[in-house]
């Protein structure tokens, strides 16, 4: 029996992904920070992680990673699922292209938001495999970000040698475990480096802590917005 393959391709298939903008303070302009969970979390599992942040006097905006990682025992309904933020196989072309789908995505929705309240400056907060589209995004989006958090993540430094440097405004934070077994903070230490060598006011600092988001985290990091001029309540 003669077989042929008479047309192929691809087509795109639509997922609903929630977010969650929560106003923290006095009515008015205030700065916008956006989060970013780790791999296998969601808006729910993260904001209960981050629970210290909501004491900062600002918008404070929840984005789920748009792929679900499947809940094999069944324990779980699928709004309650893991999420991850790309995909990625190893190869660095893979890893790049799902990086700037990913930003486009955190784009979409905070352009989205934007049309509704009135920010003074954005801060990007990332976690793990958050950390690592925080920074791409920053990097590839710089016009709009004034701070970056990365938390136990590495920023991709080498997919932006050849372009354009505009990060004199940026300021980051890279924190990282001396415990951290998941990301080393070598490799970190290094790429931060390397964005401070382009303009950006870099701080790198290192926890007696592992990869999970603790306590400790929080603390360093809303000590460094307010100095940065955030407020606490």
């Amino acid at each position: 029996m003669k077989k042929e393959v008479l047309t192929s391709g691809k087509a795109s298939f639509k997922i609903e992904v929630p977010y969650k903008l929560i106003e923290v303070g006095e009515k008015g302009p205030r700065p916008l920070i956006i989060y970013l969970h780790g791999f296998g979390q969601n808006i729910g599992t993260f904001r209960k992680q981050v629970e210290g942040m909501l004491k900062i006097n600002a918008f404070h905006l929840f984005i789920q990673g748009p792929y679900p990682i499947y809940e094999r025992a069944k324990e779980r309904t699928v709004d309650d699922w893991g999420r991850a933020w790309y995909l990625y196989d190893g190869t660095q072309a893979q890893f790049a292209k799902s990086l700037e789908l990913g930003s486009e995505f955190v784009q979409q929705v905070v352009d989205k938001i934007l049309n509704h309240i009135e920010v003074t400056r954005i801060c990007i907060f990332g976690y793990s495999m958050g950390a690592y589209l925080a920074g791409f995004f920053a990097l590839s989006r710089w016009m709009h970000v004034n701070e970056l958090v990365m938390i136990g993540g590495r920023l991709k430094t080498e997919l932006f040698e050849d372009r354009e440097h505009h990060y004199r405004h940026l300021n980051v934070l890279a924190l990282h475990g001396t415990r951290d077994d998941t990301v080393q903070a070598e490799p970190q230490e290094k790429s931060v480096t390397r964005l401070r060598e382009w303009g950006a006011n870099v701080s790198f600092i290192e926890l007696e802590e592992g990869h999970r988001l603790t306590n400790a985290y929080i603390d360093a990091v809303k000590g460094w917005l307010e100095d940065g001029g955030y407020l606490l309540f």
